[in-house]
């Protein structure tokens, strides 16, 4: 073999070499996505994933159906009850009402909620409410703790919160939430409705082998500000598209939402306590930092995850609820773990 060939054939070897290490490098953060969709076990994944940048789709994918019993797929414009990621749209309505003069954070919510004859309410301000500090358990009860000094994540703080909207608002609280998915052309968002179901999917619990249908909901309006708002992906991709981009808040009401106002820990973010705003975490000891909330019940889990320095969104809904609290998210939490190694979030 004469110089020149043998030339040819290393450079040849040599840019294969290469080509091949760059496509070994190139981010496949879709593909792994996939493989976690396709291969979820021991519970299969049944339902919709969207990651947004910049506002716009990269990856969208449903999965199951939306009703095994007539075997309706799951599609990208499936409703689902998104639970507790309905505290956040909670804490902006609230506010929405600081920022015109109606609420003031600090005061106790005996000001806005007259009917409460507790000596508690004269001491619990509508902050403590947001952050879960507020010591309540049981209306009928006295209160757990000193408000302010402990975090104890539930429902009927935000109960209350949807109660104040409305006494601020003198409007019903659903008529206040929509008149704000309207203006952000959520057109498919909505607080829960037995005759307003429209694409809503089935919550099932999966039981081993099984997937049980729920049958009714816990959702009531005196509970939409806690757990009261249906959704798609596509709608929450829109919804955090305008409150991080300072298009729903002000700019200190935004600051006030994302503040790092108390510690709790979480699964889903990890086993060391994390800050907590209103409605939303802070989960600043990962590798990339992020903003976010989980939700869960009537058969139905929700992610909503946004990082703010790459301007991406994770949203994964589900319509099943495993049997085993272990595998709560299971599926949220391996395509998290994706996206934190991706160079979707290190690349501008």
């Amino acid at each position: 073999m004469t110089f020149y060939k043998t030339l040819s054939l290393f450079t040849a070897i040599l840019l294969f070499t290469n080509c091949n290490s760059f496509a070994q490098k190139k981010d496949n953060y879709a593909s792994k996505i996939d493989s976690v969709i396709q291969n979820s076990s021991p519970s299969d994944f049944n339902g919709v994933v969207l990651i947004s940048k910049n506002g716009k789709t990269l990856y969208s994918k449903a999965k199951g159906y939306a009703n095994l019993e007539n075997k309706k797929p799951l599609t990208i414009d499936s409703q689902f009850e998104i639970m507790s990621n309905s505290k956040q749209i909670a804490a902006v309505l609230v506010l929405l009402e600081v920022e015109k003069g109606r609420v003031d954070l600090n005061s106790p919510i005996k000001k806005y909620l007259p009917e409460l004859t507790q000596t508690w309410a004269d001491t619990v301000t509508v902050h403590q409410l947001l952050n879960h500090s507020h010591g309540i358990v049981d209306l009928k009860k006295p209160l757990a703790f000193k408000p302010g000094t402990e975090f104890k994540y539930g429902n009927l703080s935000f109960n209350l919160i949807g109660k104040i909207v409305e006494f601020s608002t003198k409007k019903k609280y659903n008529e206040t939430a929509d008149a704000l998915f309207k203006k952000l052309k959520m057109n498919h968002t909505f607080c829960y409705s037995k005759d307003k179901a429209q694409n809503l999917a089935t919550g099932y619990f999966s039981l081993k082998n099984d997937m049980k249908p729920v049958n009714g909901s816990q959702i009531t309006p005196e509970s939409f500000g806690a757990d009261g708002i249906i959704s798609t992906v596509s709608d929450l991709a829109i919804w955090d598209n305008n409150l991080h981009k300072g298009k729903i808040l002000k700019p200190e009401s935004y600051k006030l939402l994302t503040k790092n106002t108390i510690l709790s820990q979480h699964n889903f973010f990890g086993k060391e306590k994390e800050p907590y705003g209103y409605g939303i975490r802070i989960i600043e000891k990962e590798p990339v930092k992020y903003l976010g909330h989980t939700g869960l019940g009537d058969g139905f889990s929700s992610v909503n995850l946004y990082f703010p320095e790459s301007d991406v969104s994770l949203i994964v809904l589900e319509n099943q609820m495993p049997e085993d609290s272990g595998l709560f998210y299971a599926a949220g939490f391996k395509i998290k773990n994706i996206l934190l190694k991706s160079d979707l979030l290190h690349k501008k």
